[in-house]
């Protein structure tokens, strides 16, 4: 008994340590490029100048795994950077380039760091809208028609990539976006992207419900497509 009693006393007493130390390393590292308190940016100039995305209801929008791993492994989400406009040219045949040497690489953290900000993170849930647990429906969809709804349809391949090198430049890529993002909160975001980012460029398609879940069937589909 009072081995257990002991045991708690330390799990206690270290509870506090790796939130403040996760804490430490999200103030030192990452509040220069990254919203930790909110509210997200209600101009476009606020918009222009954010370098990374906000993070203070990391809680309700990424999964907790994916953010331990890539945080002790980064790589990009997005090709163009955070806002596109800074970071592309035109090259020879009229189409944008990436300028590639205008883009910040983003700081790896070690298993520690990585662990205890992840946990500081998942604690902020103060979001902007509403996320319903539960709001996605599993289901399935084939390839072929997911990006034609993706593409064709929709056209959302003017933004997004669906598989590295293709596809737009402008916003982040979506074949890893259900292994990063939780599905409920996709299926709110897609139904109403303004509600947690007034003024980001990313348009509100009106999506019929039945679409939102559709779209996330082709995103889990992809995930599992470009899986080396």
């Amino acid at each position: 008994m009072k081995r257990h009693i002991a045991s708690l006393v330390v799990f206690l007493a270290a509870a506090p340590l790796w939130a403040a130390s996760g804490e430490t390393v999200l103030q030192e590292r990452c509040a220069q490029c990254h919203d930790l308190t909110g509210p997200a940016p209600s101009t476009l100039e606020e918009l222009w100048t954010r370098k990374g995305p906000d993070l203070f209801y990391a809680g309700v929008k990424y999964k907790p795994e994916w953010m331990e791993r890539w945080l002790q492994n980064p790589s990009r989400i997005r090709p163009a950077g955070m806002f596109y406009g800074k970071h592309v040219r035109t090259g020879p045949d009229g189409q944008d380039v990436i300028d590639v040497a205008s883009l910040v690489e983003h700081p790896r953290l070690s298993p520690g760091e990585a662990e205890a900000v992840t946990r500081v993170l998942m604690a902020k849930k103060a979001t902007p809208a509403p996320v319903q647990e539960g709001a996605y429906q599993p289901g399935r969809i084939s390839l072929r028609m997911g990006e034609l709804m993706f593409d064709k349809f929709k056209g959302c391949l003017a933004c997004h990539q669906i598989e590295p090198d293709y596809g737009g430049l402008s916003g982040p890529e979506v074949y890893t976006v259900t292994e990063r993002l939780r599905e409920d909160f996709l299926v709110a975001y897609l139904r109403d992207p303004q509600a947690f980012d007034p003024k980001i460029f990313m348009p509100n398609k009106k999506l019929k419900e039945r679409d939102i879940q559709k779209f996330i069937h082709y995103f889990r589909a992809l995930a599992q497509e470009v899986k080396p």
